[in-house]
């Protein structure tokens, strides 16, 4: 249900906003408004779903300098650093974060909406979870500020900020082709996101083209943090005769993967080769060191920030603006190829 504006349950009921903010604040004696008339504004606020602002400062200036941040799990290492930055850059402008996931999970992130919508936030970044578009394209019929990065939604005209997944994948398995790896396996999430399907396709594309098998291993979101994701990994590299090389979505699939070459007594470079969509601390320092695709982090979130800030600035008309940053290959030592 679309949310009812105060200046909407004003004019129903012939009377200023700030009388229904003084009514709905506790201050109808104070301001001697009758009680006759203020429980007919708290009975009308009540029947037409009107939750005022619980922020002082936003029933003054109609702002709460307040951003809402929903992303898919703060704890993981990429959505972690998102957030670092726009904390820092939206506080440079004047507005606070607001955390919080959707474990990717509709139902929760719409709970999420429709709280924060009701407290009256400025503005909301969003990674969504699939079939969440009725929700965003309320928030953009209601002229709240959105932008929504990481994964995009085909047909919502919304501002996007994110990057080129299928030619980064592409461009990362060409890579490993162009080292001599030849049988190289995808390790990757069974999901219809935007992002982990563009990945997936640019891994077939340079496959097919360099005339390869695509072997494809999909891991349950749900279980994706589970043991038993290890079991698989091993599963795949013993029942892949000759396999050289692991390509992985995530990174935390790489850290599964990591411990699956482990426990089956191989050895990276030697044995097999790896690849991760997604860098981290980990890869970096990892002996031998691991090749990945790094996510420009801060230039999202510049560009995230830029983008709201307008919609903040009274724009008349709500107009998507997308922005595509490329990402960079970081070559190390797990992707060259073993001499010999």
């Amino acid at each position: 249900m679309k949310k009812m504006s105060i200046k909407q349950l004003a004019s129903d009921m012939n009377v200023s906003t700030a009388t229904i903010s003084y009514v709905l604040n506790g201050k109808a004696k104070e301001k001697r408004i009758s009680d006759q008339l203020a429980k007919k504004i708290k009975k009308y606020a009540k029947e037409n779903n009107y939750n005022p602002n619980l922020l002082a400062s936003g029933l003054r200036s109609g702002k709460t300098k307040i951003i809402c941040l929903m992303v898919e799990d703060i704890a993981d290492i990429f959505f972690a650093s998102v957030a670092g930055y726009i904390e820092q850059l939206a506080y440079e402008k004047g507005y606070k974060i607001i955390y919080c996931s959707t474990k990717n999970n509709k139902l929760k992130a719409q709970e999420l909406i429709n709280t924060f919508r009701n407290r009256n936030v400025d503005g909301f970044i969003i990674t969504p979870p699939i079939g969440l578009d009725d929700d965003l394209r309320s928030l953009i019929e209601e002229k709240l500020p959105l932008v929504i990065f990481d994964r995009f939604i085909e047909g919502l005209d919304v501002s996007y900020v994110g990057m080129d997944n299928f030619d980064s994948s592409y461009k990362a398995t060409k890579h490993l082709l162009d080292e001599g790896f030849k049988k190289i396996a995808f390790v990757t999430l069974d999901s219809v996101q935007s992002q982990m399907v563009e990945r997936l396709n640019g891994y077939e594309k340079a496959m097919n083209e360099a005339g390869q098998n695509c072997i494809v291993e999909k891991i349950d979101y749900e279980l994706r943090h589970e043991r038993n994701v290890v079991d698989k990994i091993e599963d795949l590299i013993l029942k892949n005769v000759g396999l050289d090389a692991l390509y992985f979505a995530t990174n935390y699939l790489a850290t599964s993967g990591l411990e699956a070459i482990n426990k089956l007594g191989l050895e990276l470079v030697k044995d097999l080769g790896m690849l991760v969509f997604d860098d981290s601390d980990l890869f970096r320092v990892h002996r031998p060191t691991i090749t990945a695709i790094s996510q420009p982090i801060s230039e999202m979130s510049v560009k995230l920030i830029s983008i709201l800030l307008k919609h903040l600035d009274g724009e008349k008309e709500y107009k998507p603006e997308t922005k595509i940053v490329p990402a960079k290959l970081m070559i190390r030592e797990s992707s060259k190829r073993k001499k010999g």
